[in-house]
C-alpha cells in the first residue's frame, strides 16, 4: 500500500525542522508578546518525541509582520514551544449561544505517527474571564474536562498547556 496525503504528514516534515516557523514574531510583529509551551503524552504517559504541532489564531489579524500560523516539533521529552502574540476576544459562531464573544485562544493542530489525521483542540488561557462565558468551551460535558484546554501562567507572559493524546487526563479534541 502506497502512503497517501491522509496517512503521513510528508512531504511538509522538514518545514518543522525549521526553528524559526515556532517563533510568529519574527517578521517584527509588534504587540504583547507570549511564549507558549507544553509537553504531549501518548495513553501510557510517555513523551510523543515525533509530533508536528501547529498553532493558528484568528486576533490579531494577520499581516506582513504577524503571520498567525507557526510549526514545531516535539522534542525527546515531548516538549513544544511557540513565541506569538497574546489573542483578544473574538465573535463566536454565529447562533450559537447567541453570538457571544469567544474568550482569547489559539488552534492547535496536532499531527504525529499513529494519527491519520490531525486532532483539533484550543488553548485558552486561566486567566481570561470570557472563559466563563465562551460559547465552545461551554459545550464540553462534564465542565471538569474544560480544563484540559486552559493553559496556565507559569511567567510572566508564558504559558504552560499540557496535551494527553489519550488516557484519564486526555485533552478534549474538537471537530471542524
Amino acid at each position: 500500500m502506497i502512503p497517501s496525503a491522509s496517512q503521513t504528514i510528508g512531504p511538509y516534515w522538514h518545514l518543522i525542522q525549521e526553528p524559526s516557523w515556532s517563533d510568529l514574531t519574527r517578521f517584527g510583529a509588534q504587540g504583547d508578546a507570549i511564549t507558549l509551551s507544553g509537553r504531549i503524552t501518548d495513553g501510557a504517559d510517555a513523551p510523543v518525541t515525533d509530533a508536528a504541532i501547529e498553532l493558528f489564531q484568528a486576533t490579531p489579524p494577520r499581516s506582513a509582520s504577524f503571520p498567525g500560523y507557526g510549526r514545531a516539533a516535539s522534542d525527546a521529552e515531548g516538549n513544544f514551544r511557540f513565541i506569538t502574540l497574546k489573542p483578544s476576544p473574538s465573535p463566536g459562531p454565529a447562533g450559537l449561544r447567541g453570538n457571544t464573544l469567544q474568550a482569547p485562544h489559539c488552534g492547535l493542530a496536532i499531527l504525529a505517527r499513529g494519527l491519520l489525521k490531525p486532532l483539533f483542540t484550543r488553548l485558552y488561557f486561566a486567566d481570561e474571564p470570557l472563559n466563563e462565558t465562551d460559547p465552545i468551551l461551554a459545550l464540553i460535558e462534564p465542565p471538569s474536562r474544560r480544563a484540559t484546554l486552559i493553559a496556565q501562567a507559569v511567567g510572566a507572559r508564558h504559558y504552560h498547556l499540557d496535551i494527553a493524546l489519550q488516557g484519564a487526563a486526555e485533552t478534549v479534541f474538537l471537530e471542524f
